[in-house]
């Protein structure tokens, strides 16, 4: 089964897709654009093309749990992804996962210019392998 993890953001929305048997990180991709119809036709496109039967969605808490705009929009877009595709989606509490993200890239050795360009996808890459470690758990 592939699982898929949506970092969405203003302007870039980072995409991660499990393997086959929903153990590993996989393909990951950025979709970068400021409109929400537009993510959606690019993520059905991923969700066809991969065979998705699950999503997982950043849900960015502030960092003493409470839950601000960011929060409510991921809320929002929950709605909209269970209407649009008839799929679960688990809202995945993404604290650090940007910055851990950017601190990864800065290890590998990417300028700050390169590390824009894919940050979102290693961020979702981050959100998926913690929600796949997560269901290996708890079984």
């Amino acid at each position: 089964m592939r699982i898929m993890a949506i970092d969405y953001g203003d302007a870039h929305t980072g995409v991660a897709i499990s393997d086959l048997t929903g153990l590993l990180a996989g393909y990951t991709t950025t979709i970068h654009t400021r409109r929400q119809e537009e993510v959606l036709t690019r993520l059905a496109e991923l969700i066809r093309e991969y065979g998705v039967e699950e999503l997982v969605l950043g849900y960015p808490k502030n960092m003493d749990g409470t839950l601000g705009p960011r929060a409510e929009k991921a809320e929002a877009l929950e709605q909209v992804l269970r209407q649009r595709f008839a799929l679960p989606v688990t809202l995945w509490d993404e604290r650090r996962t940007t910055i851990d993200a950017h601190n990864i890239l800065q290890s590998a050795g990417k300028n700050a210019k390169k590390r824009k360009t894919v940050v979102d996808s290693v961020a979702a890459a981050l959100i998926l392998e913690g929600y796949l470690a997560f269901r290996r758990s708890h079984p």
